[in-house]
Formats: structure tokens, sequence, C-alpha cells
């Protein structure tokens, strides 16, 4: 049974990958993690399969590229949604590194019946 208890996380100062939230047991199943991208860097294509993923930008600038619709700007103070089964990739085009949180979460049929009565 997961964790049903509220934690706080303290992101550290290095230049590196740092995982946050590692899904069961400690979360329901969601996962999440801070990148640390160098300049042209990028974090690898792979596709979110039946996840949602939500980044948040806390510094640099990058290229959020999306298989079969191109790329989209992204950077500090910018969030990206990117759906279920979408194959994607990030890469830093800034000359600073660029540094995002990632949070990761499984769709279930209940979830996205009762997200389009809302």
């Amino acid at each position: 049974m997961p964790s049903e208890k509220v934690l706080v996380i303290d992101l550290n100062d290095k230049c590196e990958y740092q995982r946050l939230l590692g899904g069961k047991p400690q979360t329901c199943g969601m996962r999440s993690g801070r990148v640390y991208l160098q300049p042209g860097e990028d974090c690898g294509q792979h596709s979110t399969n039946n996840r949602e993923e939500l980044l948040v930008f806390l510094s640099g600038r990058g290229q959020l590229l999306v298989d079969g619709e191109g790329s989209l700007e992204v950077g500090e103070g910018r969030v990206s949604y990117i759906p279920p089964h979408t194959i994607h990739n990030i890469k830093n085009t800034g000359s600073e590194p660029l540094i995002y949180i990632y949070c990761v979460a499984g769709v279930s049929g209940q979830l996205g019946e009762k997200n389009q009565e809302n």
C-alpha cells in the first residue's frame, strides 16, 4: 500500500539529475525528478506511454521536440503538459543549464472519463 503521508523534499545544488519521487510505495504511482541539462545536451527521445507528464522549467531555455508535431520553446517560467502516448525529447538550446522538474503519473480509463465530465 502506498504511503499516505505528506512529503517535503529538498532540491540539492548538484549539477546532476536528482530523483524526487520514486513511485510506489512512496506515492500512489507518481514519479518525479529534477533534470539538469548542460548546453547542447538533451534528455533522450522517449514516450510517455500510458502516463501523462508535467514539466516545470526552473532555469535556462530549450526546445520540447514532439514527434510528428515539431518543436516548442520552453524555459524558465514555463510549464509544459505532455499527454499519454507522446514521443518527445527536451534539448537545451541555450548557453546556460536547462533545469526542470518532471512529474509523471499513470492514466486509467476511470480518470479520463471523470476528467471529460468536468
